[in-house]
């Protein structure tokens, strides 16, 4: 059983290439699983970090061109990338483009493609897309790394990010799950591997990808979760909530913050009002859907109809449900979009002290309130 380690880089000619040729390849290869977990955001270690940092501004240079006018009065070509296939957990972004938004700002949006296969980080930290929506804790490791990468405007406010097993595994506390099989993406581990830690957990760990087949069919003893999405779609699958136990990681202490929008440091120095103004559209679509909520789902189902997914009309309204549970929380009175900075030193010193990040940044470096203040 492989086991959960936390290597400072990844050995030698282990794993996936990286840079334009190496995403081409992992699409090919659709990231078929060695059985092994990479750490957090895997893929940036084998370069140093002030050579990362430089290969980065250089691909911010040679990417600046789509987000800035082709003619005087054109619309600024800006390229946004979600973190997942489409679904409702994106509907603000829906919104903000098919109801104009986007457009009386002046901007053409491209929202490009998401997911376990095509991380969002990747994207932003390659030059491949302007803004990301990504975890606060994404954010904090890409900075680690060396990536000079801006939160402009936080989304989610609560975490929704769990971990679910069967009772009838015998895995009824977190002490269970230690000596089993974990699925973890990836891309949101972070959280998951600071709860092992805190544990003392020796847990063999299992790339998931966009399914929870093998969870279903016990290939894993415990599978990773969104409360708004994964853990509606095992229920409906015929297992009721009384046969599961479920870890849902804020209540052990790590309720970080989730979605949030990210985009260069050198766009928010260079182009503010370009960042401005896709913040503020990227909002109005947000407050839309919440007021509109069945148009909003029209607008979803639309994408998830165009890329054939397999779900549903109520499981997606379950998750627009749930969505506003987290991006409007009824015990905060932070506006839409603010990202405090208590809530910001509260994920950092966690990553920090479960070994995610060996470095992070003042707040007021990480965080620009201006693109989201009224």
């Amino acid at each position: 059983m492989t086991r959960l380690c936390f290597p400072s880089k990844r050995p030698q000619g282990a794993g996936l290439r990286f840079g334009p040729a190496g995403r081409r390849a992992r699409r090919s290869s659709r990231r078929e699983d060695d059985g092994t977990l990479p750490e957090p955001l895997s893929g940036f270690n084998p370069l140093p970090g002030k050579l990362l940092a430089a290969v980065f501004a250089l691909l911010l240079l040679a990417s600046a061109v789509p987000a800035q006018p082709l003619l005087e009065g054109a619309p600024r070509r800006v390229r946004f990338i979600p973190q997942w296939s489409p679904q409702a957990q994106f509907a603000g972004y829906y919104a903000a483009k098919d109801k104009g938004f986007y457009a009386k700002r002046g901007l053409d949006v491209e929202m490009l493609k998401g997911g376990p296969d095509d991380p969002a980080s990747e994207a932003l930290a390659e030059g491949e897309a302007d803004f990301a929506s990504m975890f606060l804790s994404n954010g904090l490791i890409l900075r680690s790394r060396g990536i000079p990468v801006v939160n402009v405007a936080q989304i989610v406010r609560r975490s929704a990010l769990m971990l679910v097993a069967k009772k009838s595994s015998g895995i009824l506390a977190p002490e269970d799950l230690d000596g089993r099989r974990v699925s973890l993406w990836p891309e949101f581990s972070a959280q998951p591997l600071a709860f092992f830690r805190r544990f003392d957990l020796d847990v063999g760990t299992v790339r998931q990808g966009y399914t929870l087949n093998l969870f279903l069919m016990d290939g894993v003893d415990a599978a990773s979760a969104m409360w708004y999405n994964e853990y509606h779609a095992i229920l409906n699958s015929g297992v009721n909530a009384d046969e599961l136990t479920a870890f849902f990681l804020a209540d052990y202490g790590f309720n970080f913050p989730e979605d949030g929008i990210y985009c260069p440091e050198s766009l928010v120095r260079d182009n503010p009002e370009l960042v401005r103004d896709f913040v503020q559209a990227s909002l109005q679509g947000w407050r839309y859907v919440f007021d509109h909520p069945e148009e909003a789902l029209d607008m979803v189902m639309k994408r998830v109809l165009e890329a054939n997914l397999p779900t549903n009309r109520v499981h997606q309204k379950w998750m627009l449900e749930r969505m506003r549970d987290i991006v409007e929380p009824p015990d905060s009175q932070a506006p839409l979009g603010r990202l405090s900075e208590e809530e910001y030193e509260f994920v950092a010193a966690e990553l920090l002290k479960n070994g995610i990040v060996t470095a992070t940044v003042p707040y007021k470096v990480f965080y620009d309130p201006e693109p989201a203040a009224p």
